[in-house]
């Protein structure tokens, strides 16, 4: 999974959670010994009639929930949305705007210091008052930080009761190795959310007249089909665009950095030190 806009209001379908806990508290239920013993049982509340197969799924999946770390589920960090404390104003704006998430983790001074969380609601009375300085550490929550080995039912838990939605992993060495929201794993018991903010991978999406968002990993043949290139594909010695954008430069781009094909004007607006997420294309 990408890193996704997280939803404050994401909760699994209310009419199957009360079939399920009214199931529960029968009699026969409470005499299961097993984890096998609860599937059969399930499945047997299925042919009766008592819940739907939809709610078995549910069920299921929330017994699996609490063997699953959140390592499984995380976003890993090379596709997280991060700012920085000694970041622009106007990047970090720029960033909140293109990611369309709500909730960004704060890298401090050191690479794997996560100074807080960033919600996106507190910036915006900034920008709507027009102050085009701010001082960050004043809007930032008090971060989550958890081992990449926390059972992710422990984690949905922790969120319930301090009313956070984004945690921050780590691994045994305290390197940030990702993050998980509360999507993550309310998806793991109802299967994929999609929202207003997600975009299919290697899609390329106008954004407006001209002007188009594409993720790096799309392929370049379809790069060059989508804009009609006369550019023979035999010559360029890559296999995705951020690759060719790449070779072009010399270099591993940073956020900022254009190149130009045809009639095309392609910049770099999401990029690490390791790879490029995002690209900004624009006709000429």
């Amino acid at each position: 999974m990408n890193q996704k806009s997280e939803n404050e209001d994401v909760h699994p379908p209310s009419g199957i959670i009360y079939k399920l806990k009214k199931y529960f508290k029968n009699p026969f239920f409470i005499k299961t010994q097993s984890v096998s013993e609860v599937t059969d049982f399930l499945k047997d509340a299925v042919d009766l009639n008592i819940i739907d197969k939809e709610a078995e799924s549910i069920a299921n999946k929330a017994i699996r929930l609490g063997k699953t770390t959140v390592k499984e589920i995380m976003v890993p960090k090379v596709d997280m949305v991060t700012v920085s404390l000694g970041e622009e104003t106007d990047i970090i704006i720029d960033r909140i705007i293109e990611s369309g998430h709500s909730r960004y983790p704060v890298i401090g001074n050191e690479r794997d210091d996560v100074a807080g969380i960033l919600l996106a609601k507190d910036i915006l009375p900034k920008i709507v008052n027009g102050e085009a300085d701010f001082n960050l550490l004043d809007m930032l929550r008090e971060p989550n930080v958890v081992p990449e080995t926390k059972k992710a039912d422990s984690l949905l838990e922790e969120f319930k009761t301090d009313k956070s939605h984004l945690a921050v992993v780590i691994d045994e060495y305290g390197t940030i190795c990702g993050l998980v929201t509360i999507e993550d794993i309310l998806e793991e018991l109802v299967g994929e959310i999609e929202d207003e903010h997600d975009i299919e991978e290697d899609e390329i999406v106008e954004i407006s007249k001209g002007t188009f968002s594409a993720d790096a990993k799309v392929e370049i043949e379809e790069f060059v089909e989508f804009f009609n290139l006369n550019t023979d594909l035999l010559e360029i010695d890559t296999e995705t665009l951020g690759g060719f954008v790449i070779n072009q430069l010399g270099v591993l781009p940073k956020v900022g950095d254009k190149i130009e094909i045809d009639n095309l004007t392609i910049k770099v607006t999401h990029a690490d030190d390791r790879k490029i997420d995002k690209v900004l294309i624009t006709k000429n």
